[in-house]
């Protein structure tokens, strides 16, 4: 491939990701890394994308689908129940990972300020608790993706994989029997490396994500504990990952839940009682163990169809 079409093909990604590892686009353009450096390097000359270390991101844009401030709006009264119900799971003085997802973001607001610990990539987050004395925030290192308030990067990865903590809560892009997924290389790692750091691992998927896959494999069910949801998730999809052997929290609506929806809900928690009488629960495979990152010290007394997946 020429490098003027393999220029193409970056720009043309970027305008749909806009970010992306150099790994990333190395396998999108069947390319080495050192050509797509090269590559990155013309492109960047040109004004269109800015270098990041381990990758490169756009600088203009041409839509706000991946911006927090927008993604943020999407879905609020289920953000905020289930925020509310996996808040109420965390215990005084944990030390807790958070992740970079809107909906994360709403546990964060809710968590009861008792000598917690917070380790995340998320400058929302941690702007959250800039100012409160009972808790202490730390900070990993990377990239900053300052429209969607996140740090990303090798550095963000490595970060992760040096700590230790009680419990992680994330979010993803989907949630199937085959486990959860998400979007992009940079999330990915980023995502894999606070499971590793994790004793506990809960996620928050409002009920758009279930029965959905994203682009990329994030983890087994089998590395989860909890899923905390709204009640319109489907009956039948919350049934068989129930039959797995994963705990599903269903949060009730908040009060600012549409009065519309709520007909809608009740059929669903209707017909999972139903689906989940009529389906024995198998008994859940055990966990895999911690890869020796995790066993580190631990740290001292669209509507919601994004590809990224935060929501």
């Amino acid at each position: 491939m020429k490098a003027e079409e393999r220029q193409k093909r970056i720009g043309e990604y970027l305008q749909k990701a806009e970010f992306a590892s150099l790994e990333e686009l190395s396998n999108h353009v069947d390319a080495s890394i050192s050509t797509v450096r090269r590559d990155l390097d013309e492109l960047e000359a040109t004004g269109m994308l800015r270098r990041t270390h381990g990758g490169a991101r756009l600088l203009n844009p041409q839509s706000d689908e991946f911006a927090f401030s927008r993604r943020d709006t999407i879905l609020l009264a289920e953000k905020e129940a289930i925020g509310k119900a996996c808040a109420s799971l965390i215990q005084p003085g944990q030390s807790v990972i958070v992740d970079a997802g809107s909906t994360v973001y709403h546990v964060a607001k809710h968590l009861d300020p008792q000598s917690l610990q917070i380790i995340t990539n998320s400058l929302p987050v941690a702007n959250l608790f800039h100012s409160t004395q009972q808790i202490e925030v730390i900070m990993t290192g990377g990239v900053i993706y300052p429209r969607l308030g996140v740090l990303v990067g090798p550095l963000a990865v490595a970060a992760f994989s040096e700590l230790h903590a009680d419990v992680v809560i994330m979010s993803g892009g989907g949630i199937t029997p085959e486990g959860i997924t998400n979007s992009h290389a940079l999330l990915i790692d980023i995502q894999r490396a606070m499971i590793r750091a994790a004793g506990k691992v809960i996620f928050c998927l409002d009920h758009t994500k279930f029965g959905r896959r994203s682009v990329a494999h994030l983890c087994d069910l089998s590395e989860i504990d909890i899923v905390v949801t709204d009640s319109a998730a489907p009956a039948n999809v919350v049934s068989a990952l129930m039959n797995q052997g994963i705990e599903i929290i269903i949060a009730p609506p908040s009060d600012a839940a549409e009065t519309d929806t709520n007909a809608a809900r009740e059929k669903a928690q209707s017909e999972l009682a139903l689906a989940s009488a009529a389906i024995p629960p198998k008994a859940r495979p055990a966990r895999p163990a911690k890869s020796s990152a995790s066993e580190a010290k631990s740290i001292s007394n669209d509507s919601s169809d994004n590809r990224m997946g935060w929501d």
